[in-house]
């Protein structure tokens, strides 16, 4: 299959959408013949509330490798048998940013990513990380919509 992309990487947080999505970004690269590598992004909101209650930056440090173990792990328990991941990319700071920058440095990258389900009225005055990374990505974005069960 023809491709402009190299890899395949999935933004996760742990959460059910992005689960979702991992599995969705492993099948396309087991079909693809892609590499898969995982990226997650340990939120500034939550960097800014550490330093502000005194955290250190080797604690910071630790809790954003923490961060990412778990985020990692669940990812990797969701895709197993699927696509076997190739890299784990831990970002720090605001996610849409990081992710966008990462897409930057990285041109080749066809990103897949779940989309959290907020209200109209929270959305358009938010604006979603995934609706923020599709305005400003420079490749391929695939953004995965959450399944309701019935």
């Amino acid at each position: 299959m023809a491709s402009d992309t190299s890899c395949i990487v999935v933004a996760c947080d742990g959460s059910d959408q992005s689960l979702h999505a991992a599995k969705m970004a492993a099948n396309l690269a087991k079909a693809t013949g892609q590499s898969l590598k995982l990226l997650t992004v340990f939120p500034g909101s939550k960097v800014e509330r550490l330093v502000i209650s005194g955290v250190w930056p080797t604690e910071l440090e630790e809790e954003a490798k923490d961060y990412g173990r778990k985020v990692f792990d669940a990812v990797k328990e969701a895709v197993s048998g699927i696509a076997e991941p190739t890299d784990e990319v831990l970002l720090k700071g605001e996610p849409a940013h990081e992710i966008i920058e990462y897409l930057q440095a990285n041109p080749g990258t066809h990103l897949v990513m779940g989309r959290r389900g907020h209200s109209t009225v929270r959305s358009l005055t938010l604006g979603s990380i995934s609706e923020k990374v599709v305005r400003h990505a420079n490749g391929p974005v695939t953004v995965v919509s959450e399944q309701h069960q019935h």
